[in-house]
């Protein structure tokens, strides 16, 4: 099977997908999520506000899918990365990342 094509208009699609509510948190996206006391606003902000940071990609051969890293801070100011992934149905939450220093 051919590797999938990268979506070139990326935040185009991100935010179309968060308007129409079109997204799914993933299991590991929940748990991270609640480990790092983040918000599912935060996500929809940073989704909505962020950039792509395509440096951050990854293509995962046992989905056939990429992985896109999302990178944007929140209301009050926190680092986060989060990374998307999309299905024939929605757009996947598959993980977030707090990037303040400690």
């Amino acid at each position: 099977m051919t590797r999938a094509a990268k979506i070139s208009n990326l935040m185009g699609v991100v935010r179309e997908k968060v308007q129409q509510g079109d997204f799914i948190l993933m299991p590991h996206a929940i748990e991270r999520r609640l480990q790092r006391s983040i918000s599912v606003n935060d996500i929809v902000h940073v989704l909505t506000t962020g950039w792509h940071e395509a440096k951050k990609d990854r293509y995962q051969e046992a989905y056939f899918a990429w992985n896109y890293s999302i990178r944007g801070k929140t209301i009050d100011n926190r680092s986060l990365r989060i990374v998307v992934s999309f299905d024939e149905n929605a757009m996947l939450v598959i993980t977030v990342i707090g990037l303040q220093r400690r």
